[in-house]
């Protein structure tokens, strides 16, 4: 198995503190450039989500496009208690959605928000040089590159195989391309931890180190999320970046923060917050979106207080724990 397997480095627990989160949300607040980040991102999300939106299974769609399996009915059916048709048929399309949502929404995360930090989008066809690519940018004498999945656990062992092949076979096209002779490559997850990734996404360094003569790597992968090879004058340097470590890389030490909020924007209506005393149904979501850490006289102007408790849930999805301190 993958947690098994020589060199596999240790994953650290990301924690969050909110204390933080809202530091920097002060810090964006109170920068132009930041603030004008945020609302042009929140601009783009509502335009992409809105479309989005539009195609995704109607409430008149017929029973055919839902591909349901009968056996998760009835399970669930059986799980709820229910004996009428109608009672899980209001579970069918809201499921059904989350599901249509989850890929493309990733792509739209992307595209909308890698020309915003300076990236350009990469659009190719399948089985080409480009198409292990998602966004490129060309910073000094080196070809920043990236491929990016929408989740953690989105890979399996023949992914991780095709794209260190790719990244080999196709390293000396890139950087021609572009007239450079350092590539820097990331495989980037847009949400998630190290912890919860599968590490799949580690087996991408491990192949390539595999692949390669050992006189060609000059960063061995063992204990670590990144690797290095040199190859006919091309050094070429490859990591894994999951969550908010590729956002940090992104766009810097604000880029998580400002994605959070102008997602938030876009998407929820300011409003009042749930009581502190409420009892989730999970467990711990109390504890996650509590505000009792946030001090009274706390106020900016990008989100709104009832807005907090969703900055720390969405957050939540970035770290292992989120910290009330």
């Amino acid at each position: 198995m993958a947690r098994g397997h020589d060199g596999l480095p240790r994953a650290q627990t990301l924690v969050l503190r909110k204390r933080d989160l809202l530091g920097t949300l002060a810090a964006i607040d109170t920068d132009r450039a930041a603030t004008g980040r945020v609302l042009l991102l929140e601009n783009l999300f509502r335009q992409k989500i809105t479309y989005h939106v539009g195609a995704l299974p109607a409430e008149d769609a017929q029973f055919q496009k839902f591909n349901t399996s009968p056996f998760v009915l009835l399970i669930h059916a059986m799980q709820r208690g229910y004996s009428q048709i109608t009672q899980i048929e209001k579970d069918i399309l809201p499921a059904k959605q989350f599901s249509s949502m989850e890929t493309s929404a990733g792509r739209m995360v992307e595209a909308v928000a890698l020309p915003a930090y300076g990236w350009t989008n990469v659009m190719s066809e399948m089985h080409t040089p480009n198409s292990a690519l998602d966004g490129k940018k060309l910073e000094g004498d080196t070809l920043k590159l990236a491929t990016l999945k929408s989740g953690p656990r989105c890979l399996n062992d023949e992914m991780s195989e095709n794209f260190a092949d790719a990244i080999i076979n196709h390293s000396a096209a890139w950087a021609a391309e572009a007239r450079v002779k350092k590539l820097d490559f990331t495989y980037g997850v847009l949400y998630g931890t190290e912890k919860v990734s599968n590490k799949k996404d580690w087996h991408i360094l491990r192949n390539i180190k595999e692949k390669l003569p050992r006189s060609a790597m000059s960063i061995m992968p063992d204990g670590r999320w990144d690797c290095q090879f040199k190859r006919n004058g091309l050094q070429v340097h490859v990591t894994v970046r999951i969550g908010k470590a590729w956002w940090d890389y992104l766009g810097g030490a604000t880029c998580f923060v400002e994605l959070c909020a102008a997602l938030i924007r876009a998407c929820v209506k300011p409003g009042e917050c749930d009581p502190e005393d409420h009892e989730h149904l999970i467990s711990d979501l109390g504890q996650i979106v509590s505000l009792t850490c946030v001090p009274a006289d706390f106020n900016v102007s990008i989100l709104q207080r009832g807005q907090l408790q969703w900055l720390f849930f969405i957050a939540r999805h970035f770290c292992d724990s989120i910290s009330d301190a």
